[in-house]
């Protein structure tokens, strides 16, 4: 594998995120097109590559002022366990300096990675989802 390099935009090819989110296993991945979309409309967007495969990639929404709420942070398995995750989560907390809160939404098993790079449980607070997905 070649260095992975980075890079912060809001433009992909709905194919490339379609295999980097279905790697994942993730219901938002059959909808390629509306991904593409909503990708566009994100705050911020940073990205790893291989060449030119989208491996990994991580998007905020965000009020322009104080709160930033990552909505999506994934890396394609092959790509696992050699810091992309926490070189992404750290562009995003960069781009977000100064800003009182940047909020996530984890399952349980990646709660330990979070916590790894600086984010804390907040028990005044519980996710919730309301989910039209077919």
């Amino acid at each position: 594998m070649s260095p992975i390099t980075y890079q912060e935009t809001k433009i992909y090819n709905a194919d490339d995120l379609e295999d980097l989110f279905l790697s994942v296993d993730w219901e938002s991945g059959r909808y390629k097109d509306k991904l593409q979309k909503a990708i566009a409309n994100y705050g911020s967007v940073f990205s790893a590559w291989d060449n030119d495969r989208l491996v990994g990639l991580i998007a905020a929404m965000d009020d322009q002022v104080m709160t930033a709420y990552v909505h999506y942070l994934c890396v394609n398995p092959a790509y696992q366990k050699r810091g992309i995750g926490k070189e992404l989560v750290n562009l995003l907390k960069k781009h977000y300096e100064g800003y009182l809160k940047i909020a996530l939404c984890a399952v349980n098993k990646e709660v330990p990675f979070y916590q790894h790079l600086d984010f804390v449980i907040d028990n005044n607070e519980t996710a919730m989802c309301l989910s039209f997905f077919d």
